[in-house]
């Protein structure tokens, strides 16, 4: 039997992953074991069956997904593989074994039309593919494991993978002017915030008391990507001219929502977690990239 309770990170070497892993020195009494898609495949329901009976993992964290959303809507059964049938693989394991799910979704669940913050209550209508995929993982989670907890999150950046924040960044340094959707609007979310929430659940609850349900999380305000845009470039002191377009003018395969702002109050108050304003997020993580 382990001392310290286990706890596995799939999908370790994407953005979110990585912020767990940076976390796990701040967390030592517990014992991390991070998987990567060449050492655990979730699209593998044997494997993971396997691996559950030969660990004992008291907290699972699923962070694999398949986040390529426009590539989403020629690749279906990649995505609905990725990112609804491997989480119940995971999540059916994870309750056979007793051990907690985490599970992450999106705010492409909803359809965007909306004015209002969106509760975790209100009816699911993705207008895209990787949207109904992940609102299919939502289902499969729920399914295999009632006492799993679900976040959705929007806009999700970090110092690590591929994310607006460092493109951003690199057009900026690459060009004296571009262009910005200036009519969609969310809520930034930094990786390492939703990693750190997650990491004082854990901390606070042990397996057999997480309460389970899906929850919103996203830094605090709301804003739009032109606007997101031009923080960035304050912050980071670059030159570039950015002009705000129409969603209109930048088709893309995949329709994005218009509106998708999160309402985090039920997270909040479940569970006791801060959620930093969004512009303080992304002076931390501009600030690390620097060094």
């Amino acid at each position: 039997m382990n001392e310290k309770p286990v706890i596995l990170v799939t999908g370790a070497n994407g953005q979110l992953g990585m912020e767990f892993r940076d976390l796990e020195s701040s967390f030592t009494d517990y014992r991390f074991i991070f998987v990567s898609r060449d050492e655990l495949s979730i699209t593998d329901a044997g494997a993971i069956e396997r691996f559950f009976g030969s660990h004992a993992i008291d907290y699972c964290i699923n962070c694999a997904a398949y986040t390529a959303v426009d590539k989403a809507e020629t690749e279906r059964d990649a995505a609905f593989l990725a990112n609804a049938e491997a989480p119940g693989f995971l999540a059916a394991a994870a309750a056979k074994y007793g051990a907690a799910f985490f599970h992450f979704s999106t705010d492409y669940v909803f359809n965007g039309n909306g004015n209002d913050p969106y509760t975790e209550n209100l009816p699911t209508n993705p207008v895209n593919v990787y949207g109904e995929s992940k609102r299919d993982g939502e289902l499969e989670v729920v399914k295999h494991h009632p006492k799993a907890v679900i976040i959705r999150t929007s806009w999700v950046y970090s110092r690590y993978g591929k994310n607006f924040v460092k493109t951003m960044l690199r057009l900026m340094n690459e060009k004296p002017e571009i262009s910005v959707v200036s009519d969609q609007v969310g809520s930034p979310t930094y990786a390492g915030d939703l990693a750190a929430a997650v990491m004082h659940i854990i901390q606070t609850h042990l397996p057999s008391q997480i309460i389970p349900g899906i929850f919103h999380f996203a830094n605090r305000g709301e804003i739009s990507w032109f606007r997101f845009a031009e923080a960035i470039k304050e912050i980071s002191g670059l030159q570039c001219k950015i002009n705000p377009v129409a969603t209109s003018e930048y088709p893309t395969p995949a329709k994005r929502p218009a509106y998708s702002v999160l309402d985090t109050g039920r997270i909040i108050a479940t569970y006791q977690v801060s959620i930093p304003y969004w512009k303080d997020s992304l002076k931390a993580c501009i600030r690390l990239l620097k060094d």
